[in-house]
């Protein structure tokens, strides 16, 4: 079975890039592609150092590290990888992967981490978020997501099979394609962590600083409270995120993962304000014994048990969460470290690659068998 792995960009290593390690730790031999590949040398461990067949982007001006203002040119260059030598292509999507061309002889499964946010159900918050809901660049970037659309829709034809990291997002799958998907939550590198039977009274977050993450209300709502709060991440937000918080909060930079590490096992517990399709940080956070203050919409009502592993605000406002944080203060001592571990180790690697390989092996038996019946 020659295989071929897809993944959009590979510059980080972050949550969608844990599936595609994941992927060729099961599939060894499959070759690997990507738009581009702008990984530092220390990264490329988890590629397996392999070489990575790139697009036509990977050359062009600045692409490193500003590919993404390439992203009315992506739909094209996907396409154009020739994937003609393979019997099986496994697509990671969260922006243009899943719209490889392939033949009807070969079997295509995207393992879909989000359909594109900016050009669906975030538009109007990317928009408003990099202030571009009004003026000329804004109705040339939205008429750029509307062909994203149209062509993230008819792409969508392509898949034989769709694999969801979540129950919400196998919704959104069906909302927007009008498709079915198997749901397999991504694999949580639960072992890294070692639970702090003693937990240190302030609160951690870590977070990219982007407006639909939204880290401003939970920096307010604790500048409010007046609670130990300690705000890991980057991003555009830096400066505003600052200059709203009280002397109570601290905003670190990027930090190194042993750092990251310590914070999260020795925190009262992490908080989470996005409706996030998944939630790796949140898994992260049970497994280091942290009770989790996540807002009750999108993966994390599907990771977070109410009341034994965390607390879930219903509303995406200051007041909810300062609601949900003082329930928790007056609760504190029912969350036991053990247990909220015990429950992280169910997105385990080891269960990924079962599953995974599970519904790879049964789609490819059924795909052979279908084959033979026309002949």
């Amino acid at each position: 079975m020659r295989t071929a792995i897809v993944h959009e960009w590979l510059v980080t290593y972050a949550g969608s890039e844990r599936v595609a390690e994941q992927m060729l730790r099961l599939y060894p031999d499959a070759d690997l592609f990507s738009l581009v590949e702008f990984l530092p040398a220390d990264l490329k461990f988890f590629i397996q150092h392999k070489p990575v067949k790139t697009s036509f982007l990977q050359r062009f001006p600045f692409a490193n590290p500003h590919f993404r203002n390439y992203l009315p040119l992506m739909p094209l260059a996907i396409e154009q990888f020739d994937l003609s030598d393979y019997d099986l292509v496994l697509s990671s999507h969260h922006a243009v992967a899943k719209g490889v061309i392939t033949r009807a002889d070969q079997l295509h499964i995207s393992y879909v981490h989000t359909p594109v946010r900016y050009a669906w159900d975030l538009q109007q918050q990317y928009l408003k978020g990099a202030r571009l809901d009004r003026g000329l660049k804004a109705g040339l970037t939205q008429l750029i997501l509307h062909y994203l659309r149209l062509w993230d829709l008819a792409s969508a034809h392509r898949v034989d099979h769709f694999i969801a990291n979540s129950r919400y997002v196998a919704r959104r799958i069906r909302k927007t394609y009008r498709r079915s998907a198997q749901v397999i939550y991504p694999p949580v590198a639960v072992d890294r962590f070692v639970p702090a039977m003693q937990r240190d009274e302030f609160y951690f977050v870590l977070s990219r600083f982007v407006p639909y993450k939204r880290v401003d209300l939970i920096v307010a709502a604790f500048t409010e409270m007046g609670l130990p709060l300690v705000v890991v991440g980057d991003g555009g937000d830096r400066a505003y995120l600052k200059s709203i918080a009280g002397t109570n909060v601290t905003i670190l930079s990027h930090q190194p993962e042993a750092t990251v590490i310590d914070l999260m096992q020795r925190c009262k517990a992490f908080v989470f304000a996005a409706a996030e399709d998944f939630g790796i940080s949140i898994v992260e956070a049970q497994a280091a014994g942290a009770p989790v203050i996540a807002y009750g919409k999108g993966g994390a009502t599907e990771t977070v048990i109410p009341h034994q592993t965390g607390i879930l605000f219903a509303d995406q406002t200051v007041q909810s969460l300062i609601e949900a944080v003082q329930f928790f203060e007056s609760r504190s001592q029912q969350f036991h470290p053990e247990k909220l571990r015990q429950h992280a180790v169910q997105f385990s690697p080891d269960r990924f690659q079962q599953e995974f390989s599970g519904y790879i092996d049964r789609k490819w038996t059924e795909f052979q068998r279908k084959d033979a019946l026309q002949y």
